[in-house]
């Protein structure tokens, strides 16, 4: 891949993954509720999961994510329960109470496995990328260094932009003091993290 092209794959991965979506959404969602480090546990998570994909489209193995798709149906309701579980939690507290402790002291892990889950529930990313890889590169030719370089730009791009959705939720979770608004805080993050989870749940 030469300079130009990486330009224009780099800048193409980045108005795609900016795009909002379930996602984002739970990530917002998670940094509203418990600060930035659990949410970026969560965006790790969801990192993997495309990274997983990404490597599926390029090595052609779109056919047996097909044949997984139970698998894959067992994910996205674990995952979009957790949500809701999570959301319900969130929706319910009052500023400081024990529903907020008790999900802040959920594992960073528990978080990373909730964003991995959100992720490979969508097999479908894996047509995205056998989509959107060709337009800038040949994947019938493709070297092991463009491939790590194509892996290192996806997962650098998803981390910067799940980061920052998820730093400027926790910033503003910080800078919201009066328990009245942080109760609208609560509100709206629960809000957000039940219709995530109830969209990974009904979608198809």
């Amino acid at each position: 891949m030469d300079f130009i092209t990486i330009l224009a794959f780099s800048g193409a991965l980045f108005i795609f993954m900016a795009s909002p979506g379930p996602g984002t959404f739970a990530v917002v969602a998670r940094a509203l509720g418990s600060g930035f480090k659990h949410a970026f546990s969560m965006s790790m998570g969801m990192v993997l999961g495309d990274l997983v994909f990404l490597l599926m489209a390029i090595f052609g193995l779109s056919a047996i994510a097909s044949m997984m798709g139970e698998i894959f149906i067992i994910i996205k309701y674990i995952g979009g329960l957790y949500l809701l579980y999570l959301g319900y939690k969130i929706f319910t507290s009052k500023p400081n109470s024990e529903n907020i402790k008790e999900v802040k002291s959920v594992s960073f892990a528990t978080d990373f496995s909730t964003g991995l889950f959100i992720c490979l529930s969508n097999p479908k990313v894996i047509l995205f990328y056998l989509g959107f890889l060709p337009t800038f590169v040949d994947l019938h030719s493709l070297s092991t260094a463009d491939i790590l370089l194509v892996s290192s730009l996806v997962v650098v791009i998803l981390t910067l932009v799940l980061g920052f959705y998820a730093y400027f939720a926790s910033r503003a979770r910080k800078v919201i003091k009066k328990p009245t608004t942080q109760n609208v805080m609560n509100k709206l993050a629960g809000s957000v993290m039940l219709g995530a989870g109830a969209y990974l749940i009904l979608k198809d």
